[in-house]
């Protein structure tokens, strides 16, 4: 018998709650780049989830079986595609949870826009993103810079792929 280490994820609405405790997460470096500006901030400049309309239309909180807050993500609609933001907990990075969480994301943007193709965005040098996001069924379609609030830096384009997902059986 195998028992999963991975909690079941369920997707639901960003409460403001949750908003406001995903701006003190604090992520040790080089990751702390992903942090937020403080909840007061981002409700000042209405910037990201801090735009009540916003955080409603693009942004979810993952959250595991007994309620606790364990990420977010974000919908970003572009033109026949979504692109997803994704954001996990300090604490829980690196501990395997990575894959699940992603694929959870993934089906939520899916059952929102089926007919979209999703793709993410992340810094070239982030390779255990870029291990998880594989493991979850992207691939890299492109490489660019694009400015960052730190200057330009490099990206890639990663595109999940259905198809290159699965297994197949003999």
């Amino acid at each position: 018998m195998s028992i999963s280490l991975t909690p079941p994820f369920i997707v639901t609405e960003m409460t403001e709650a949750h908003a406001a405790d995903i701006c003190t997460w604090v992520y040790q470096a080089p990751y702390d780049i992903y942090g937020w500006m403080s909840w007061d901030q981002m409700q000042q400049l209405e910037v990201e989830f801090g735009d009540p309309k916003l955080r409603k239309e693009q942004y979810a909180s993952i959250l595991d079986s007994t309620g606790v807050l364990f990420g977010f993500a974000q919908f970003f609609p572009l033109e026949g595609t979504v692109r997803l933001g994704v954001g996990m907990r300090p604490d829980l990075c690196g501990n395997g949870y990575g894959e699940a969480f992603v694929r959870v994301i993934t089906e939520e943007a899916i059952a929102r826009k089926p007919e979209a193709e999703i793709d993410l965005e992340v810094l070239t040098w982030n390779q255990r993103a870029i291990r998880t996001y594989q493991k979850a069924g992207f691939h890299i379609t492109d490489a660019y810079d694009r400015r960052t609030p730190d200057g330009m830096k490099p990206f890639y384009c990663m595109v999940y792929q259905a198809d290159a997902d699965r297994t197949s059986s003999p």
